[in-house]
């Protein structure tokens, strides 16, 4: 008992009392007692007030011109995009009037021939009777087996491959299709199926799966003969090994867009009447 009372008695230390009375009897303690000590004190702060008025003042006038500075950046980005704008409007013209003067061109020169010129390149919107086929990447991941992707090393099998729609594609134009579009990319005898890592580009555009070729020609012919082919049986056991999903189906119309961005590759002046 006699501890817990000198403890509660005694809540200081006895030696730091008897320090921090010795530290006030020699003139070490508390607040400087000498007049240098107190206009040192009186000096360091009024030093730290200058310094956070000139602070304070520095940054109450950077603010407008910062301000000035982001309100320019914001105008010129705006005039830079209006100019974007305008000469896409200009490419847009541009574009319509060489679409405009080919179709003369083939009307006048072609005859009758123009309009067929003009369907096989792709050139404008097509209608009629057809197939639908949808290919997509295997549901449940990847499969196995020795099928056509036996010995490819690619880790996962169960994705559509660019090389699997060129196939596909090559198969429709060979079984008699007339006209072919992927996820409504209209394709010509120039398009170009590639890939960039997973996705798979149809003329440099990607497209995602699931990947919908409309194909358009004797609907019930198309399908069959392109089933019976060779690429109808390779796209029969991508079905099988790996589970990559397709579907076709007879379609008593379909409408394919016209190609984009055609461009013509070789022209030649027509020779004049009276000519060499």
């Amino acid at each position: 008992m006699s501890l817990l009372t000198n403890v509660m008695d005694h809540s200081l230390d006895d030696g730091y009392a008897e320090a921090a009375a010795r530290k006030q009897a020699q003139g070490e303690g508390g607040l400087p007692r000498t007049l240098r000590a107190k206009l040192g004190l009186a000096a360091g702060l009024v030093l730290a007030a200058l310094v956070v008025t000139v602070g304070a003042a520095q940054a109450r006038v950077a603010a407008p011109v910062i301000a000035k500075e982001r309100q320019e950046l914001i105008d010129r980005i705006e005039r830079e995009s209006a100019a974007a704008d305008r000469l896409e409007d200009d490419v847009d013209e541009l574009r319509q009037d060489v679409e405009q003067r080919r179709s003369r061109a083939l009307d006048e020169d072609g005859s009758d021939q123009g309009e067929l010129v003009s369907l096989l390149a792709g050139d404008t919107e097509v209608t009629g009777p057809g197939v639908k086929l949808v290919v997509d990447d295997a549901g449940g991941g990847s499969g196995g087996g020795d099928g056509p992707r036996g010995e490819t090393g690619f880790s996962d099998n169960g994705r559509v491959r660019d090389r699997d729609m060129q196939q596909v594609v090559n198969g429709l134009w060979a079984s008699g299709a007339e006209a072919i579009s992927i996820n409504g990319q209209r394709l010509t005898a120039l398009s170009a199926i590639r890939a960039a890592g997973d996705a798979i580009l149809v003329d440099n555009k990607p497209l995602a799966p699931p990947y919908t070729v409309l194909a358009i020609g004797d609907g019930k012919q198309l399908s069959t003969k392109f089933q019976d082919s060779a690429d109808g049986l390779y796209l029969h056991a991508l079905k099988e090994n790996f589970g990559i999903r397709a579907d076709i189906s007879v379609e008593e119309e379909l409408r394919l867009p016209a190609a984009p961005s055609l461009i013509v590759r070789t022209a030649e002046p027509k020779a004049g009447k009276g000519t060499s």
